[in-house]
């Protein structure tokens, strides 16, 4: 665009698709849309966890298929949130909003972590701040709802699924590289850890000859975190409203302060 560009707006609340340094450099202004997707992407996040927990997609195609035939006490058996532990990597906005959601299942505890304690955060949930690695042991779910920065990516490795249960399901609905998908492969496909759910990736979309994509124990998405008729609407306008202000000199409603 050259020297010709002073303003971008991003339809997302994520930015880890810019140029920070660069845009920083020329003194572009840039407007993105968190807060109004918050809900959306909770309301997936737990839809996901779910899904892979109670293996839904797997029993739908076992419908289909005929696979459904004389009740069998162990067929088709998931694990449940009621008086488990769940983990959140991320206790933000999106972190909160999905503790708040899980809460009413009888979840009995709450762990967190993140780049340091988030005490007026976690008093609504009790929730405990704890290591990484205490996390991913103590967790019956672990969801991710943390930023991608240069400490979060690959965060989710082989040392971490080596922590977790056996039981244990794992749910990201933040970035793809947050995770190291070769070693969330071999924790499922070994059974290090029950089950997994992604709505987001790394590429996306995600090829379709992907190892992840033949595992019975992975729920896989296409990055919809956000997406009701909704929410979309209101990240529209948001974004138009961010550009229009940001070309006339105005301050923005959701400016990123870089």
């Amino acid at each position: 665009a050259g020297p010709g560009l002073k303003v971008i707006s991003t339809l997302s609340v994520g930015f880890d698709h810019l140029a920070l340094d660069e845009i920083k450099k020329r003194g572009i202004r840039v407007g993105y849309t968190p807060d109004v997707l918050t809900d959306a992407t909770a309301e997936l996040s737990v839809a996901l966890l779910l899904s892979a927990a109670r293996r839904l997609p797997e029993a739908a195609e076992q419908v289909k298929r005929g696979g459904w035939t004389t009740w069998k006490p162990e067929w088709m058996c998931g694990y449940g949130l009621s008086d488990s532990t769940v983990g959140i990597i991320g206790l933000g906005r999106i972190g909160q909003a999905v503790a708040r959601r899980l809460k009413p299942f009888g979840v009995r505890k709450f762990l967190y972590t993140g780049s340091g304690p988030k005490p007026e955060n976690a008093a609504e949930f009790g929730a405990e701040f704890v290591p990484l690695a205490r996390l991913a042991e103590e967790s019956d779910f672990v969801v991710v709802t943390c930023a991608l920065t240069p400490a979060t990516q690959g965060m989710c490795n082989k040392d971490f699924f080596g922590r977790m249960k056996k039981t244990s399901v794992f749910v990201n609905t933040s970035r793809g590289p947050v995770v190291n998908q070769e070693d969330l492969y071999q924790a499922l496909a070994h059974g290090q850890i029950a089950a997994a759910g992604l709505d987001v990736t790394t590429p996306e979309p995600l090829p379709t000859d992907h190892p992840l994509l033949t595992l019975k124990n992975c729920v896989i998405l296409p990055h919809i975190g956000s997406a009701t008729y909704a929410t979309r609407s209101t990240m529209a306008v948001l974004a138009a409203k961010n550009l229009l202000a940001g070309l006339r000199g105005e301050p923005m409603p959701h400016e990123l302060k870089l």
